[in-house]
Parts: structure tokens; sequence; C-alpha cells
């Protein structure tokens, strides 16, 4: 039984939106059961996906938090 993680920040995909929609997380929930279905030949019935949102305080890049690397990369016009 595949079990599958996504994470994903807790942005969204939009301006102004907080979260992924739940519209989204169906269709990434549907892709990557289908691709174990395709490319490992897994059952649909058996595979199981799980979406993680992540706040974007919990993350970064760069050696900064995910805020300070934008803000950064924004002052010096990157």
């Amino acid at each position: 039984m595949p079990i599958v993680t996504i994470q994903v920040t807790r942005e969204g995909t939009k301006p102004g939106t907080t979260s992924v929609t739940a519209e989204e997380k169906a269709a990434l929930i549907k892709g990557a059961s289908y691709l174990l279905r395709d490319v490992l030949n897994k059952s649909l019935d058996s595979t199981f996906v799980v979406i993680e949102e992540v706040d974007t305080e919990n993350w970064g890049w760069g050696g900064l938090p995910t805020l300070d690397y934008r803000r950064t990369r924004a002052a010096t016009g990157v």
C-alpha cells in the first residue's frame, strides 16, 4: 500500500488566498493516485495521499526564513 505525502506552502495559488483550495487538493490526490497506478500498477483503493500545508514561517531557503529570503531578493532586484 503506497502512501504519498505532498507538502505545499500555506500561501494559496492566487493572490489573497491563504491555502490550496479543496479543488486543487482533490486534483493532487487524483493525479498522485493515478500516477502510482500507471507507473507501479498500484490499486487506487490501496493508495493513500496525504497533503500537508506548511505555514510560511515554518520553512525557508538560502539559509533564511522564507519572508526574509524574499525581502532580500526583492531588495537586490533578483
